[in-house]
């Protein structure tokens, strides 16, 4: 198969706001250049990738997985879809078995069991280990196995050959999510899939300090004479125009893939969609952390798409000298650099011959990255463009 990669860039400008957080609460950072920079981690804005996904209906919901540690009540409540006459308490036995004989350890954790015992109420479901991710095909599979083994259920996982097949249907017809993100069991490594997407961090391209805000809030129910705050506390957060980056190997994500999503389509129907899904969901997803407190809904500035059958290239070192406001911002400098840096990697390394490259951009701060390719005038016109272009390039002959 052809080797092909896209490249997604993008800059994005925030206001005040706390998309990522650390462990004390402040906006994740990190120092590049020698000063510090604000950082969003790759697992964040993957999240809101997969979230993107399912919100704004990119993808059918048969296409998307689910991670979940509660994969044995999950699995149990599509036994008892597929046969409405299994009680519950068979459902989850039967779901329990069939996730075990897949390869993975389960447990009912000790708090649930605890809480249970305490209430006098049914004994909890076990849980894996550990967070599973699973497409709805698979967990279809894996519920049609289940019943068809509900019968004599320690006879039928005895068997060598009925638990191989639990395994095969745990590793095969993936969703569009792990294909592209990918999956890791330690306790069952022959069923990892190699995620066909990297994520960098987010970094601003300039310099950024934390601030941090004092707040108060009033008890409604205080009287003239009770004077004073509710309650007191201190939210860190900061403001950055980020360059963001992702890149996905199509030909991995093909394999991924593996079998059609769905019957009766070309071969490269279903990258397509997964392509333009990502692509559309990259640009547009935003991370979710403090937007009730700071309603930082910002689309990117501007987004690049370059597809080439070398190897992805990163523009992120644009930035390693900060750019340093005039009193006018940072968008346009940053503009400025992107397409000057991105004109001379090419130039040394690129291949003019096999890649192509489509540019969305808003507002005059972005004007110059318009050579940098085919200019879109909407998201969606370039992912479509993206696609299209993503599908010819797998018709050819390798």
């Amino acid at each position: 198969m052809n080797r092909i990669f896209l490249d997604v860039h993008a800059l994005q400008t925030v206001p005040p706001s706390n998309l990522n957080r650390d462990d004390t609460g402040a906006p994740k950072t990190a120092v590049y250049g020698g000063v510090p920079r604000a950082r969003v981690s790759s697992q964040a804005w993957k999240r809101a990738v997969r979230t993107y996904f399912r919100d704004e209906h990119l993808l059918d919901p048969s296409e998307l997985g689910v991670r979940t540690k509660k994969v044995v009540e999950l699995l149990a409540d599509r036994i008892a879809a597929f046969d409405p006459a299994v009680e519950r308490e068979s459902a989850l036995r039967l779901a329990d078995e069939t996730v075990k004989a897949a390869g993975f350890k389960t447990e009912v954790p000790k708090r649930k069991a605890d809480q249970a015992k305490k209430d006098h109420s049914p004994a909890p479901a076990p849980e894996s280990k550990y967070l599973l991710f699973l497409s709805s095909r698979q967990l279809d599979g894996l519920a049609r196995l289940a019943l068809e083994g509900a019968d004599d259920v320690t006879a039928f996982w005895k068997s060598k050959e009925n638990k191989a097949r639990a395994k095969d249907l745990a590793d095969t017809r993936h969703s569009v999510d792990i294909a592209l993100f990918g999956r890791m069991v330690a306790d069952v490594a022959d069923i990892n899939v190699d995620a066909a997407v990297q994520v960098a961090h987010a970094l601003s391209v300039h310099r950024v300090d934390n601030e941090s805000d004092y707040y108060t809030a009033v008890d409604d129910e205080n009287t003239d004479e009770e004077t004073g705050a509710g309650m007191i506390g201190t939210v860190d957060f900061n403001s950055a125009t980020l360059y963001r980056y992702a890149a996905l190997g199509v030909h991995q994500l093909a394999a991924n893939l593996g079998q059609g999503l769905r019957e009766d389509e070309p071969a490269t129907e279903p990258v397509r969609r997964a392509v333009e899904a990502f692509v559309h969901a990259f640009a547009a997803s935003l991370p979710t952390g403090k937007i009730n407190t700071f309603a930082h809904h910002t689309e990117p500035d501007a987004v690049i798409v370059k597809l080439r059958t070398t190897r992805p290239i990163s523009y992120v070192a644009a930035f390693e000298d900060p750019v340093r406001s005039d009193g006018g911002g940072h968008l346009r400098e940053a503009a400025d650099r992107l397409a000057a840096y991105a004109c001379d990697v090419e130039r040394a390394y690129g291949d003019p011959d096999t890649t192509l490259t489509w540019v969305l951009r808003v507002g005059p701060a972005t004007q110059k990255l318009a050579e940098l390719g085919t200019e879109s005038a909407a998201l969606r016109e370039l992912v479509t463009a993206v696609g299209q272009a993503v599908a010819e390039h797998l018709e050819k002959p390798a």
